[in-house]
């Protein structure tokens, strides 16, 4: 679990780390200049492992989302308009005059009024007369006479509809609720993992370009030494004191040590291209590192570390064991969203519509006399062409049998329990010998950083005298440059030891889970 300091520290370094990375060289006259925090928080930021953890940390907070919504009323909006171009008439093949009657039928009901109207003019007429006195009487109204191939049928059709539902009870959107939550909770702590590994990373890198140049420097002394050596001896052999064989080791040696200088100081360039990948900026950006290889003063918290306890540190702190204790919770929660498809699932619902059957022709014709008729026209949304509807009730989709599916997945679901328990156990032990080679390293590191201290010293006094020896004339060139070889030896070891007790260190913190983001 990440420790409540590192934001804080972050918040306090990354104005500073962040303005010095967009400022422009040139308006610093130089390179970007940067210590150790400040490269830790430009990688905190900018290196591509960590944005996409936090892209995965992201996603599963959408995905918490997305399993909320199964929860949330559904609602659904349905329209659509057909045009009847062609309809089929569904009575076809029947007699329709027999079962709703027709012209036929209201000729025969005016012949039978006129047969028993006492009114000597009323007489009974044929058909024909009648439908000729109908039209006429229609036509005097203004009513045109239409006649539709299929009486039935309605050439504009609106239908829509609303509906409602809700989740009352499913125990699958539940059980997946909760497991996007521990998804969330693993990829938290694989970005935390994610994060102490390229603080570590970083630190070994900005220690390893350190020393690097550290290398350079000792070669540059080293070659400055040879080059006085080659002066001082020299002017010795046009004294006719020493033999011309030794100026000419003397320049071979000078030249050795140059081509070693020109090595090392493209080693050099190739460690900062490093650092600056995996801070995430360009690698030809031109950058000057601000530190030193050096033990801190105060070690004593490293130095009375005990294996137990360290142990015990890490089973709480580190971010792959939450992670692996994480995963056994998730595939706890896999099992139970198996076991929930077997369970019911109850859920209300209200459907609204509102259908409109709407003819082209809206006119209405009604008969005022046997042969006088008057004409109006409905709306468009007139009542009689529309037609609500609504309905509520209750859904519930239970199975009842699967052919015992559902049983043989909780079964694989247990197995994935078990495998991940397994392999809790195994990053447990695994954390464990972490800590434990960690602290060898560590007090390895330290005895070669007291040895090699003790040696420096002693390498640099043997160089002096042996110099002195060889300008007073006393000493051999192979005695200097046997001094000198002694010493850049020892101070290159000295830096490596150096380096190596840093970087085991950062390695403690790391295996412990205990590493910060500014270094100690």
């Amino acid at each position: 679990m990440r420790r409540p300091s590192l934001s804080m520290i972050r918040f306090s370094l990354l104005c500073a780390a962040l303005l010095a990375l967009v400022e422009p060289a040139g308006a610093q006259g130089g390179p970007l200049v940067l210590t150790l925090d400040e490269a830790i928080q430009i990688a905190l930021e900018r290196n591509y492992t960590i944005r996409s953890a936090e892209l995965d940390v992201a996603t599963a907070n959408a995905q918490i989302s997305e399993a909320y919504g199964s929860l949330f009323p559904q609602v659904d909006l349905t329209s659509s308009y057909t045009r009847n171009v062609i309809s089929p008439n569904p009575f076809a093949g029947t007699d329709v005059a027999s079962i709703f009657g027709g012209t036929s039928t209201d000729w025969l009901e005016f012949n039978e009024n006129a047969r028993v109207d006492a009114d000597p003019d009323t007489v009974p007429i044929t058909l024909q007369e009648f439908l000729d006195r109908q039209e006429a009487g229609q036509a005097a109204a203004g009513i045109e006479t239409r006649f539709s191939d299929n009486p039935f049928a309605v050439p504009n059709v609106f239908q829509n509809g609303i509906s409602l539902s809700q989740t009352l009870y499913s125990g699958s959107a539940f059980a997946a609720v909760k497991g996007a939550r521990g998804l969330r909770e693993i990829n938290e702590a694989a970005l935390e993992q994610q994060q102490d590994e390229v603080i570590h990373q970083t630190r070994q890198l900005f220690y390893g370009a350190l020393l690097a140049q550290e290398q350079v420097n000792v070669l540059e002394a080293s070659v400055a030494r040879t080059r006085e050596t080659v002066q001082e001896t020299s002017l010795l052999v046009a004294q006719g004191v020493a033999p011309m064989l030794q100026r000419l080791q003397a320049e071979v040696q000078l030249a050795n040590q140059q081509t070693q200088l020109i090595q090392s100081r493209t080693a050099a360039g190739g460690a900062r291209d490093q650092l600056l990948f995996v801070l995430g900026l360009p690698v030809d950006r031109p950058i000057t590192l601000r530190g030193v290889l050096e033990v801190p003063e105060d070690e004593a918290p490293y130095r009375r570390v005990g294996l137990l306890d360290a142990v015990a540190t890490a089973l709480d702190e580190r971010p792959d064991v939450e992670q692996a204790r994480l995963a056994i919770k998730l595939q706890e929660v896999n099992r139970n969203i198996t076991r929930a498809a077997s369970l019911p699932e109850v859920s209300a619902f209200a459907n609204y519509g509102f259908n409109g059957n709407v003819p082209d022709d809206r006119t209405v014709v009604t008969q005022t006399g046997d042969f006088e008729f008057e004409a109006s026209s409905n709306g468009f949304f007139d009542g009689s062409y529309w037609d609500p509807s609504l309905s509520v009730g209750i859904r519930l989709n239970w199975t009842i049998f699967d052919g015992f599916q559902t049983r043989r997945r909780v079964q694989q679901n247990t197995i994935a329990i078990e495998q991940a328990e397994i392999q809790h156990q195994q990053v447990q032990e695994a954390a464990k010998l972490d800590v434990a080679q960690t602290l060898r390293e560590m007090e390895g590191a330290e005895q070669r950083v007291n040895a090699q201290q003790q040696n420096v010293a002693t390498a640099n006094l043997a160089f002096d005298f042996a110099f002195e020896r060889l300008r007073n004339g006393v000493g051999t060139q192979l005695d200097v440059r046997q001094a000198s070889d002694n010493l850049d030896q020892s101070r290159l070891l000295q830096l490596q030891a150096i380096h190596d007790y840093l970087v085991a260190r950062s390695d403690i913190e790391r295996a412990t889970g205990t590493i910060s983001a500014v270094a100690n």
